[in-house]
């Protein structure tokens, strides 16, 4: 077994996919220290700049100090604290639904949701570029399963064709997607769930808390909330704190709960957590002015970066790739970048697919427009540096 472990590294080494843990030591607004050095954060989720905000912080200290560190128990058991019926009432509000149900993860969330929604009698559609915990789900529930070319609507129609109509059909999609930054189309595939008869499920992780007049979400902000079947999300990224949730009707909350295994057999969240989460729901509904900085933030940097020559994909979003190619180029991109104060990650196979590594940079509110000219100014040196663009 060691053996064949160390050769597995080996190979990773060899083709520049082999991966380590970075330490952080700090981390505030847009700055984070990582490996004792001062990096500009242009790697984080923390879309809002939340994470670091006083009001999730106090929140939650205070359930810690009224409920404890720990769960102590999964949900079913003795886990299921008030703080959660609060948090899922606060959910169901903020997303106009019946029911809401919160998990610890988002991949434990669509982990379980799947596998428990189909099983080896079902048919299941995916996104070339669904997150691994879509494909990981889809895989645990057994069921017979297709890819359709990304966002490519004539391809999952022909597959929904060839389909037998007395199956039950899932189709899934991230509603943004996480190494592209670009968006679902959602209204096609609500079109083509109606017209073949399938259940919808959009995955909102990069979407929550940044579309929608309230941040709902993107199935919002395209009016889509009572046509798609199945939203899940996570509090982790936009929200600022930790966790992931579903909402829909009662029914499915009702079967998950019943159903779901890692719902089931998972400790629940500890009572800190489930206070920011709370919290995190009525601070985002108010952050328009956020919202706004961070998109004005993203054309801004996706649009200097295409003027410097680099290929960013077709990014709409503030998640924006500079798409390199090359395993080494892009480790070495990334390191550059870390010598000259960016915290800017190489994204590799099998997280994107071979010959597509990228550096993915993701934008916050909290940058301010000086901090951006000054990595725009750096990653251009780098570039040139590499002889990625000229």
């Amino acid at each position: 077994m060691k053996q064949h472990i160390q050769s597995v590294l080996q190979q990773l080494e060899q083709k520049t996919q082999k991966r380590s843990l970075k330490n952080v030591s700090f981390c505030n607004g847009s700055w984070i220290v990582m490996n004792g050095r001062k990096l500009l954060n242009l790697a984080s989720n923390d879309y809002l700049g939340l994470a670091s905000d006083e009001r999730l912080i106090e929140a939650g200290c205070q359930a810690m100090c009224t409920y404890g560190a720990g769960a102590t128990a999964s949900r079913l058991i003795v886990g299921n604290y008030e703080l959660y019926a609060k948090a899922e009432a606060a959910l169901k509000n903020w997303k106009k639904k019946e029911a809401a149900l919160i998990f610890n993860s988002g991949y434990t969330a669509n982990l379980g949701i799947i596998a428990a929604l189909i099983g080896r009698d079902d048919i299941v559609f995916s996104d070339w570029l669904n997150h691994a915990s879509i494909i990981d789900g889809i895989r645990l529930s057994g069921a017979e399963r297709y890819r359709y070319y990304h966002n490519d609507l004539d391809h999952l129609e022909s597959l929904l064709k060839q389909a037998s109509p007395h199956k039950r059909k899932l189709i899934v999609t991230d509603s943004i997607f996480s190494m592209d930054g670009d968006m679902a189309q959602l209204e096609g595939l609500v079109t083509l769930k109606k017209r073949y008869n399938a259940i919808l499920m959009v995955d909102e992780a990069h979407s929550s808390g940044l579309y929608g007049e309230r941040g709902e979400g993107l199935v919002h902000h395209l009016h889509l909330q009572d046509q798609v079947d199945i939203q899940m999300g996570t509090f982790s990224k936009a929200l600022g704190s930790f966790g992931a949730y579903v909402v829909g009707e009662q029914w499915l909350v009702d079967y998950l709960i019943n159903t779901m295994r890692s719902f089931i057999f998972t400790t629940a969240l500890p009572p800190a957590v489930l206070g920011t989460i709370e919290k995190a729901i009525e601070i985002v509904q108010n952050e328009q002015a956020k919202r706004q900085t961070l998109q004005a933030h993203s054309c801004y940097f996706r649009d200097e970066l295409q003027k410097l020559g680099f290929n960013v994909g077709k990014s709409t979003t503030h998640i924006v790739p500079i798409i390199i190619g090359s395993n080494e180029q892009t480790v070495q991109m990334s390191e550059r970048l870390q010598e000259y104060g960016i915290a800017a990650v190489a994204i590799r196979p099998p997280t994107v697919p071979e010959g597509t590594s990228r550096i993915r940079f993701s934008l916050t509110a909290a940058l301010a427009k000086e901090e951006i000219d000054w990595a725009l100014e750096r990653i251009a040196r780098a570039g040139k540096e590499m002889g990625l663009i000229a």
